[in-house]
């Protein structure tokens, strides 16, 4: 039986149902409409900002470099702007497959690809890695053409370093180099994160790194509109970068050549200072290297031939490596022995060839010794004897407390990275260099050797042209400094670096007066006489011959020794002596005496710098010197009972540090520039070979 609803039920149901679904809908518009007011009106600036970051992007301009010149305007580091075909790895779904594709369009070696590669391990996967520089025109043309093809693969205009004068002044100008991990590190640490988007090198080495905030300049922005593709469409605005600081040095760079031709392929370093402003007018490490490889990545064959090298050309002697100064050291002992009372210019020792100490002999330069021996003689003739004796009467203390004004054993403050401390011995230095109790202990026989420049002494050539400088200087120390000039990129403004004087050292006229007169000497009668024979100048200086080991005993001829272990060569010298302008402190490593193979050099830096008398070939060894030296050195290099441990305490005997601690560069130095060269436990037995 078929059941019939009532209408007017059915229809209250069906208005019903209607009703809801008209409240459903209008709900749903207004929590619609809500929304769009809340997107539309409250969230408008927002979302705009969101949009127009999806239209605009903000691309950092990199600031140009600021360059570096010498004292004479001489161009030592610029920029030039060039080609690169740049690859973004996150972009890339087949980076083997777009080199070889690349590969077919343009010349890539595998030098590149090798590079590439090392350079793509340091980078972030969203970081663009160059692949290749410096590409042609007609090279771009053919990349940009079937850049469509190729996702992630650009051509960009990059600005890259040039230094074109190679490997000259290459360890004080330093390099660039890209930035890795650890640099973000230090940049963020610094908080100048915002200042290095966009740029791939920083300073790593010398000049370029100590003054990287002055050269790198302020990065601007510049606002672009792109395509659905992320290309950019159209500029917007633009925020110019500011570009990095020029700097110019005290340094010249023709003097420099000169300095570093003089060398020839010997190892070794020169310092040459202004003396009356501290300005460093050469700074030599030989040998040396060409900053360029570093520009755009070096390549693991090069790096290999310097990192394996055993000259070692990427270290900086002149600064950081650290050695015993020899007969240099006399004069400073002959001023301390005049400005504390111990000795007069005129009173005279007699040297019979050795000095007795404890019972043992320490022999002297010559064999039956120099006689009569006065202050200005101990230094013309540099008699070994006299400054036993004198090393003896001030006593380990006197002697470190009057040659610490001077700089020795502490770094000069120079403005470049990785200067070294150098140890002016005393006993406190002892007390915290060794743990032992019977190394701390400091004996008097090792007091002898301190007294001719040998034992614990150890300085770096820097040390040792500063604190020649200050003496030339009538005791005024400045603290030494390569850049002269701060110029401002925008005005041009020129802000000039001060010579700062550390300290003035007060010493006595006379006093002063006897020992530069008797360094004038050493170049007219003494043992420098060969070098400067004929110079139209007078000029002071001193020579000096540096144990390198201890031969316990044996006779030392320079022939039967393996080179890496013959005597460093040192020669000091200021010139002219009436008026110094220029002060020089010169080493070659196992150059043998003093007169040998420093002398030469300094004489053809002196020369060029007072005469513009230029160099033709390097500095030629004086053998003849050599050959006289070693007559009057026989017995000094073949000591009999002057063989022996020697050190005098109250309860024994210690053993004398004949070679002293950090007797040349270290083959690998500490990633730390400010570490020093291990000092030995023992201090090796016979007494020290200190040469003329």
């Amino acid at each position: 039986m078929t059941e019939f609803r009532a209408p007017a039920v059915e229809l209250a149901r069906f208005r019903l149902r209607v009703a809801v679904a008209v409240v459903v809908v209008l709900v749903c518009l207004g929590l619609l409409a809500a929304r769009f007011h809340f997107l539309q009106v409250q969230r408008h600036d927002y979302f705009l900002t969101r949009a127009e970051d999806n239209r605009i992007a903000l691309l950092p301009v990199v600031p140009h470099r600021g360059t570096i010149v010498d004292r004479k305007g001489v161009v030592l580091a610029r920029n030039y702007a060039t080609y690169t075909i740049e690859i973004t790895p996150s972009q890339v779904r087949d980076l083997d497959a777009t080199l070889d594709e690349l590969a077919t369009l343009v010349a890539i070696d595998a030098r590149d690809r090798r590079r590439f590669r090392k350079l793509y391990e340091e980078s972030r996967n969203f970081e663009s890695v160059p692949l290749r520089s410096r590409l042609t025109d007609e090279e771009v043309a053919r990349v940009v053409s079937q850049r469509y093809r190729l996702p992630g693969v650009d051509v960009k205009a990059r600005l890259l370093r040039d230094y074109p004068h190679g490997t000259t002044a290459s360890h004080v100008i330093g390099y660039i180099g890209r930035i890795t991990e650890r640099d973000v590190e230090r940049i963020e640490e610094a908080d100048d994160s915002a200042n290095y988007r966009g740029t791939l090198h920083m300073g790593k080495a010398g000049l370029e790194q100590s003054y990287e905030r002055e050269l790198h300049g302020t990065t601007g922005v510049e606002q672009v509109e792109v395509n659905a593709g992320g290309r950019a469409v159209r500029a917007l605005s633009h925020t110019p970068a500011t570009p990095g600081n020029d700097l110019e040095l005290t340094l010249d760079i023709e003097l420099q050549k000169v300095a570093e031709k003089a060398f020839g392929d010997r190892r070794g370093a020169l310092v040459a200072i202004e003396p009356s402003t501290g300005g460093v007018l050469a700074l030599a490490s030989m040998p040396t290297y060409d900053p360029n490889l570093f520009v755009d990545g070096i390549s693991t064959q090069d790096w290999k031939a310097l990192s394996d090298s055993p000259d070692h050309p990427m270290l900086h002697r002149a600064i950081y490596s650290t050695y015993p100064p020899g007969s240099t050291f006399k004069p400073f002992m002959a001023l301390a022995g005049l400005e504390t009372g111990k000795r007069s210019a005129k009173q005279a020792i007699h040297d019979v060839g050795y000095f007795n100490f404890g019972g043992h002999r320490f022999m002297d330069d010559k064999i039956g010794g120099h006689g009569m021996v006065d202050l200005h003689k101990s230094i013309v003739v540099s008699c070994n004897t006299y400054y036993y004796q004198l090393a003896n009467d001030l006593g380990i203390e006197g002697i470190a407390g009057f040659l610490a004004p001077f700089g020795f054993g502490e770094r000069t403050g120079i403005d470049l990275p990785g200067e070294a401390t150098g140890v002016l011995p005393s006993p406190e230095w002892k007390r915290q260099r060794f743990k032992k109790p019977e190394q701390q202990r400091w004996y008097a026989g090792e007091t002898i050797s301190v007294g001719i420049g040998q034992g614990y002494n150890a300085y770096t050539p820097l040390q040792l042209a500063n604190a020649l400088a200050a003496l030339v200087n009538d005791g005024k120390l400045f603290r030494p400094h390569v850049v002269k000039y701060v110029v401002d990129s925008r005005t041009g403004e020129r802000r000039a670096v001060e010579p700062e004087p550390l300290r003035e050292i007060p010493l006595r006229d006379a006093n002063l007066k006897a020992v530069l007169d008797a360094m004038v000497d050493v170049n007219t009668s003494g043992t420098g006489k060969r070098a400067f024979k004929g110079a139209p100048y007078r000029v002071g200086g001193k020579t000096g011959t540096a144990q390198v080991f201890s031969l316990r005993g044996q006779r030392y001829i320079a022939g039967r020794v393996r080179e890496r272990l013959r005597d460093h060569s040192w020669f000091v010298a200021y010139a002219p002596a009436e008026n110094p302008r220029i002060a020089l402190a010169v080493l070659v490593e196992n150059g043998g005496f003093g007169a040998q193979s420093a002398a030469p050099i300094a004489r053809q830096v002196i020369d060029y710098y007072l005469l513009n008398q230029p160099v033709a070939a390097p500095a030629v060894e004086d053998e003849e010197a050599a050959e006289t030296t070693d007559d009057e050195l026989g017995a000094q290099r073949a000591p009999a009972a002057a063989d022996v441990a020697v050190g005098v305490a109250n309860d024994g005997v210690a053993p004398d540090p004949a070679a002293a601690s950090a007797n040349g560069p270290q083959p690998n130095p500490q990633p730390d520039p400010r570490s020093q060269p291990a000092v030995p436990a023992q201090p090796p037995g016979p007494p020290a070979r200190s040469g003329r």
